[in-house]
């Protein structure tokens, strides 16, 4: 017997509810961050009672920020605000909500930020300018200008050095779990602290994606470094993910350095060898948090890591995982399981760099299936078979062509996806 709508309905929503597979077995332990207070509740912003949708950070006097943002030429009106923001560096509070992305909303949507803003502004006792806003939700829904000034005072009373789970699950959207990673790290001789959150579940190919990432670290770092920093990091992890091949309009990462570490060596550029394991403990973070939401891809039951090597240039070897990445065709056999290394081949050739069948060399799961273009000789596709019906998914590509080198991380397209996507705005 056929399913009526509403049991259709209600069998998406548990399905939207349940945790991925893929996901860590707990929340990590975090790392407190100096300098930074949070709060995430329910205020009423989603449908659904009782369900966190609006977090609040405040920031010690002197925090700097970075970001980096959508290249969606749709962007939302608080994307196009700490764009506005952002050169001059500095940052007090942090408003994000879930529920709604106040994109597509016109004069609406540039009336309900600059309203947040105010209401932020006055509450804490800092300018405009030092008050960031994200938005993630349904688009092109227009909501009053006191959808979100009105809920903050509350908010300010809750705040707290410890509240990143629920400042964590306040952002999600279509997201089964929160997800967040820490790292203690020296500078010189002072030990400090990074710690981050991020959402997303689809709509996500970061192009810098409806993915929103804010990473706090109590270290003393200068604006203009620590926007290259965010940078580097970014291109790292954040876009080098994809569920669907969709950039969203309300995609940002913001990074916060509090500066509450005492005793830390100053900090000049970027280069300073000082700063280095910063760096790579900032890289794995980013890194951490992207691949979490690659495991929370939307009906995902299968995380695949790409690795490319031979390219003519690291950009073309990211083009090239990508374009693998991002095949309906590759992402569906990976979901049946099926080991047709054809479609990679098909997705390597019509990815716009440079390539040669007579050099390309194919392996999944470790096994290798063609060399210089050619099938192995006596391949057997048992052990790549055995592979496929895995949750961890590893193909390697080699170009033969150069020496650029790069890693995409993506995940499996099930029915689920559809399921999920269909029902989004019931």
């Amino acid at each position: 017997m056929a399913k009526s709508a509403a049991s259709k309905k209600a069998s998406s929503a548990a399905q939207t509810l349940a945790r991925s597979p893929l996901a860590p077995r707990r929340f990590p332990v975090l790392a407190n961050v100096r300098g930074v207070r949070l709060a995430g509740r329910a205020v009423g912003l989603k449908k659904a009672r009782g369900v966190k949708d609006l977090m609040v950070a405040a920031f010690a006097p002197g925090t700097t920020v970075a970001g980096v943002f959508t290249k969606s030429k749709c962007p939302s009106a608080p994307v196009d605000w700490c764009r506005a923001i952002l050169s001059r560096g500095r940052a007090r509070v942090l408003v994000v909500n879930s529920g709604n992305a106040n994109a597509f909303t016109g004069n609406a949507g540039d009336l309900l930020v600059a309203q947040t803003v105010g209401a932020a502004a006055d509450l804490f006792g800092c300018r405009a300018q030092d008050v960031y806003l994200a938005s993630t939700g349904v688009i092109g829904e227009p909501r009053p200008p006191d959808y979100i000034a009105g809920k903050l005072p509350g908010m300010k009373r809750v705040l707290a050095a410890k509240s990143w789970g629920d400042a964590a699950k306040a952002i999600m959207t279509t997201d089964t779990f929160p997800k967040a990673a820490s790292r203690k790290v020296r500078i010189g001789k002072t030990m400090v602290n990074i710690t981050g959150f991020a959402k997303g579940s689809g709509m996500i190919a970061p192009d810098m994606a409806t993915m929103l990432g804010f990473v706090f670290t109590d270290a003393k770092i200068p604006a203009p470094v620590l926007q290259r920093l965010v940078r580097s990091a970014a291109d790292e992890s954040f876009n080098a993910i994809t569920v669907d091949s969709d950039t969203s309009t309300s995609d940002t990462v913001l990074l916060f350095a509090t500066g509450q570490a005492k005793g830390q060596p100053r900090i000049r550029s970027a280069g300073d060898k000082v700063l280095a394991d910063f760096k790579a403990a900032l890289r794995e973070v980013f890194i951490d948090l992207a691949r979490q939401i690659v495991r929370d891809g939307e009906g995902a039951q299968k995380f695949v890591t790409i690795n490319v090597t031979g390219a003519e240039s690291k950009r073309a070897a990211r083009t090239v995982g990508l374009a693998v990445a991002n095949s309906p065709l590759v992402k569906t056999a990976i979901a049946g399981e099926d080991a047709n290394w054809g479609r990679i081949v098909m997705a390597v050739g019509k990815a716009g760099e440079k390539a040669d069948r007579d050099r390309l060399s194919i392996s999944i799961g470790g096994v290798p299936i063609t060399r210089a273009g050619q099938l192995m000789p006596g391949y057997d596709e048992t052990p790549v078979a055995t592979h496929m019906k895995g949750d961890e998914i590893e193909i390697d590509i080699d170009l033969g062509i150069g020496r650029g080198r790069g890693t995409v991380w993506t995940c499996d397209l099930t029915h689920g996806y559809i399921s999920i996507n269909a029902d989004y705005r019931s």
